[in-house]
């Protein structure tokens, strides 16, 4: 199996091939409206416009799994999204990221990048005394931890690396502007 072999749905429910994103960058991400980190969305828009041309694309997944904070409908999603952060990258149906019912592809990235841990500063503290409270050994689990998770595809299809939503956005900028 590679990444090309996936298909989503989009927000209406139209499919949406990986196929077609063959020969591109590609960051996939599992999002939600009501987190702590959805001012994300503003730095991923800002990466998308200033890259989108030279290729690559923003695979976003809403995921309400991470308490509850992705509850709105696909369409409140969408338009809360273009809204507040302009977005303009494809926004897929709100799906499991874990679990019983998570989407093959998150089974396949996580397959490819298992979790390597939130880093360092007080975000990544924060995470990881929440975490060890839910999972003693969540450290290692390849399971998502939490909203804006990033996997990294590059051009020949390989999950090249996962950012833990700690991580610094310049930091994700810098690692996909080096594939491109």
């Amino acid at each position: 199996m590679s990444i090309y072999d996936y298909t989503l749905k989009d927000g209406k429910g139209n499919d949406v091939s990986l196929k077609d994103f063959e020969g591109k960058v590609i960051m996939v991400v599992n999002t939600a409206t009501g987190c702590g980190f959805t001012p994300q969305y503003k730095d991923i828009e800002a990466m998308y416009e200033k890259y989108h041309d030279k290729g690559l694309e923003i695979i976003d997944i809403p995921c309400n799994q991470f308490a509850g904070q992705a509850p709105e409908s696909d369409e409140e999603i969408h338009e809360f999204c273009t809204l507040h952060y302009n977005t303009q990258f494809p926004q897929m149906k709100k799906s499991d990221v874990n679990g019983d019912n998570e989407l093959p592809l998150y089974t396949y990235l996580k397959s490819q990048q298992g979790f390597k841990g939130f880093g360092h500063g007080p975000k990544a503290m924060a995470m990881g005394a929440m975490l060890m409270k839910m999972d003693r050994d969540y450290k290692n689990k390849p399971d998502i931890k939490w909203n804006f998770t990033k996997f990294i595809v590059d051009r020949a299809g390989n999950v090249v690396e996962r950012f833990e939503p700690t991580a610094k956005m310049s930091v994700v900028d810098s690692f996909v502007a080096g594939l491109l």
